[in-house]
């Protein structure tokens, strides 16, 4: 199993080079980087060429940008304003899209493979009209994606417009050219995983690993919940070509979890992975 990363753990600090050296000498190859100003200023050339530069510099692979959910938060708080391309009205929808694209064109300086993209902001439920939003945001935003070697991967949230069900029927009614990056934590609270994950596998293309007790998005690592990770993982091998996992944990307390935690929530992962495996 490939080792990827959120840097989502360190949403609320900034990126720094030291901090990308820590995560390859824990043997973690590649990351999945969370567009936020704070954290990583996407808008921003001297970021980004800095970012390029410490990639470079500790052997790092950008594999996937989260896609910003918000915009202008302030230091050590995600408490901006929200950033939604499902938002009905067209003036701040376009903003949205147009804020989404600053991130996706981060890929003509460093390539990366795909955006994790959020349909909505918050607990929504299935308007109609966010819907057909999202299509139309979705629409503009796979093409300027496709023409910079992104593909986009919808997440799956715990909400009513955003859950496998509601994303399912989206895909089978619009025939998007997007993929979907099945996120269990949010399954888990959701309607479970597997039971969201048997809607999703035939697009998921990555998939965010974290747990939590099926009340709220913990963000634990794998067997600190109650998620069954060796049926999850058994599922997954059974869709053929095993999707890219990425590790994707919550800050708990200053310097909570480690990276040496995180290596070893990787190997408990890899366990479950072999288990699943064996189990096919």
């Amino acid at each position: 199993m490939r080792r990827i990363l959120s840097t989502y753990r360190w949403v609320n600090q900034p990126l720094t080079s030291m901090l990308l050296g820590q995560i390859a000498r824990a043997d973690i190859p590649a990351v999945e980087i969370f567009c936020a100003s704070v954290h990583f200023d996407y808008r921003s050339g001297e970021a980004i060429r800095d970012l390029a530069s410490a990639l470079s510099e500790h052997g790092l692979e950008l594999h996937s940008l989260h896609s910003p959910t918000e915009r202008d938060a302030i230091s050590g708080h995600q408490t901006g304003m929200p950033i939604s391309i499902s938002d009905p009205e067209r003036i701040r929808r376009i903003d949205a899209v147009d804020e989404v694209k600053r991130a996706l064109e981060v890929a003509e300086r460093i390539p990366f493979a795909y955006l994790v993209q959020h349909i909505g902001s918050g607990r929504q439920s299935a308007d109609p009209r966010k819907l057909d939003a999202a299509f139309a945001s979705l629409e503009n935003l796979a093409i300027f994606a496709k023409h910079r070697g992104v593909t986009i991967a919808i997440e799956n949230k715990a909400d009513e417009l955003s859950c496998p069900t509601s994303l399912h029927q989206f895909i089978q009614e619009t025939h998007l050219q997007v993929k979907f990056c099945f996120d269990t934590g949010h399954a888990h609270i959701e309607g479970g995983v597997q039971a969201g994950l048997e809607l999703m596998r035939d697009r998921v293309a990555m998939v965010h690993i974290h747990d939590n007790h099926g009340d709220k998005d913990e963000h634990l690592p794998p067997g600190e919940g109650t998620i069954d990770w060796k049926a999850t993982c058994a599922q997954l091998a059974g869709a053929g070509e095993m999707p890219a996992l990425v590790m994707e944990l919550k800050e708990k307390g200053p310097g909570v979890p480690s990276v040496d935690e995180i290596r070893t929530a990787f190997d408990r992962l890899d366990e479950f992975v072999q288990g699943g495996a064996e189990s096919e």
